[in-house]
């Protein structure tokens, strides 16, 4: 089987990612597990550095740059988590950064991106191509182009949080994960299937986008209009090139959640286990926490992706009854 990725890039990444990323931390909840029947096991990547595991494939993909690349810099195209990531990474590393962001993304995401030093460009997500214009960015500017998802030292570095996780609790009966392009979904599938081949790797999208889930049950890459959704991380349009073929290969199924199971669901984690996590972070606790998914007597993980939200728009979502 020849996938963009295997067990031992994921390895390397964690190798380049150690005392430089965070090891997240494993929580868990009594009141879940009874709500569920199931011991769950939340990843809890909104305490990754800049809010979200995009810092993984982030970092793993820029520390391989040449001196070359290094020095012309890096340019990408993200709503809002890989943009911190890329731009976190690159003042790391000490390379230029240029941030191809939508005009409608949440404005703490563009100031964060701003902040850690990189150019933004704005752009109208429901007319302009965003790969059309970071393409041409790069050939004008000799920058490499480092897509948020679809590339295989991202897709590796994101397969750390499924290593990480089970390392941490030892074996799982489900891991749970949440899908925009199918990086981080690629990534833990190759992670979680190498150490636990029994594991099934279920990937959970909105409702609004599933066009992950209309590509897994058709075979092929099928491709969607923009996705009007509050999971802003998965308002993907298609599956990668290369994670669409890793997803055929290793993940069991895709799930759909609504946005009110996911403004519920981010309820939960708010009031029962004091943490922010951001419509998008919450898909995959979701298909357990709101009934879709029966998980009843199975050790299941739960990839909690990211924490990134305004604070406006975060009470606004959760006073909304």
């Amino acid at each position: 089987m020849n996938l963009a990725i295997k067990h031992d890039d994921i390895s390397a990444a964690a190798a380049r990612l150690h005392g430089v990323a965070h090891r997240t931390p494993v929580a868990t909840s009594h009141t879940a597990n009874e709500r569920t029947g199931a011991e769950l096991f939340f990843k809890c990547e909104n305490l990754q550095r800049m809010g979200a595991f995009k810092f993984r494939g982030a970092y793993n993909s820029l520390s391989q740059f040449t001196p070359e690349q290094r020095r012309a810099g890096v340019v990408t195209f993200s709503s809002g988590n890989h943009a911190q990531a890329i731009a976190l990474s690159a003042r790391l590393l000490g390379m230029p950064a240029i941030i191809v962001m939508p005009s409608d993304a949440p404005q703490m995401k563009i100031e964060a991106t701003q902040g850690y030093g990189a150019e933004v460009q704005l752009f109208d997500r429901y007319t302009e191509d965003r790969e059309a214009i970071g393409r041409k960015l790069a050939g004008e500017r000799g920058m490499t182009l480092i897509p948020p998802f679809d590339h295989p030292h991202v897709m590796a570095g994101q397969g750390t949080a499924a290593l990480e996780l089970i390392e941490d609790v030892g074996a799982l009966d489900v891991l749970l994960v949440c899908v925009g392009g199918g990086g981080l979904i690629s990534g833990c599938a190759v992670a979680a299937k190498h150490a636990l081949p029994r594991c099934r790797v279920i990937g959970v999208e909105p409702e609004a986008g599933n066009d992950v889930q209309q590509s897994f049950r058709r075979g092929e890459i099928v491709h969607i209009n923009v996705p009007k959704t509050i999971a802003d991380g998965a308002q993907t349009q298609a599956p990668g090139r290369f994670t669409f073929p890793v997803i055929q290969a290793l993940v069991d199924d895709v799930l759909t959640v609504s946005d009110a199971q996911l403004v519920s669901t981010m309820r939960f984690f708010a009031e029962r286990m004091k943490m922010v996590v951001e419509p998008t972070g919450c898909l995959a606790a979701a298909a357990a926490l709101e009934g879709g998914l029966d998980v009843r007597g199975k050790r299941v993980g739960v990839i909690l992706s990211g924490g990134n939200i305004d604070v406006a728009r975060y009470a606004a979502l959760l006073g909304h009854r």
